[in-house]
């Protein structure tokens, strides 16, 4: 027999019951969550990185310094075409060129092409011209590339285009450089500029210093690089090792590029004019080199 107070009890129980089965069914989107495990089956991705990234990230950079290594050796094989001739039987400058561009994988059409501008030509015969074009590059980096060819029209069109695609502007340039002559003597042990002087002076040099390699390495005007190093070779005794004419940056106008993204694009348009057989030197006046 059931008293008052367990029937109350029962009905309580009854009530606690009916209000959890109306929890249990509200639907979806109350406020009442429900603590509910899930599994997830995809791979982890790690900072936005990945092994393919990696890969092109590594490449690209050999990549650049390929071609820079390439055009280095390039310049290198028709210098000493141009100052000794093309038998390397009787060049031994040219034969050590050739020696470093089997050793940096150079391949066979650029070495010839390179021999072939040392002596004024083009892989087709024809006479080379010189071309010259002005730019500003990212980073405010003012250059001046000097290219060899026999089609100056195409040229100019396909340099000009590449600078623009890379971010640079072809515009005047040279008034922030100047122009000079430079010869490069042989190295020797115990050399110093002070003791050739006289003979710099002789020769029609403008100034005479040592390079980072203790070489002696005269300056003269443009016009008169051949016949001056000609003339300080005889009165030194010193084989001439280098001679070029080239574009010296102003001190005043010299640039430091710090920001990456900067120093980045640049790097690029750079590696896209070297790719380029008729680029022979590229001249900027930034304070890093290149």
């Amino acid at each position: 027999m059931y008293t008052a107070r367990s029937s109350a009890t029962l009905q309580f129980g009854r009530n606690m019951a009916l209000q959890l089965h109306r929890l249990l069914r509200q639907p979806r989107g109350a406020s009442v969550c429900h603590p509910r495990r899930s599994f997830n089956t995809s791979s982890p991705w790690f900072s936005g990185h990945n092994k393919w990234s990696t890969i092109k990230h590594d490449k690209a950079k050999k990549d650049k310094g390929k071609s820079k290594e390439r055009q280095m050796v390039s310049r290198e094989i028709s210098s000493a075409t141009q100052l000794w001739g093309a038998d390397p039987k009787y060049n031994p400058r040219l034969t050590l060129a050739l020696s470093n561009a089997k050793r940096a994988s150079i391949p066979k059409t650029v070495i010839e092409a390179a021999i072939l501008r040392g002596q004024g030509l083009s892989v087709t015969g024809q006479a080379l011209e010189n071309v010259t074009i002005e730019a500003m590059l990212p980073g405010s980096v003012a250059a001046v590339v000097e290219c060899q060819t026999d089609q100056k029209a195409r040229v100019l069109q396909d340099i000009r285009h590449i600078i623009k695609d890379n971010g640079g502007t072809v515009t005047p340039t040279t008034f922030l450089f100047e122009k000079k002559g430079r010869v490069v003597m042989e190295k020797k042990d115990g050399l110093n500029a002070d003791d050739y002087l006289d003979q710099a002076i002789e020769a029609g040099a403008t100034d005479l210093v040592m390079d980072d390699k203790e070489r002696l390495v005269v300056f003269t005007d443009p016009s008169e690089t051949k016949r001056v190093g000609e003339a300080f070779s005889k009165l030194s005794g010193l084989t001439i090792e280098e001679l070029e004419i080239f574009w010296d940056p102003n001190p005043d106008t010299l640039v430091d590029v710090q920001d990456e993204e900067q120093v980045k694009d640049l790097e690029d348009l750079l590696s896209a004019l070297r790719d380029d057989h008729t680029v022979q030197d590229i001249y900027m006046n930034s304070t890093q080199k290149f």
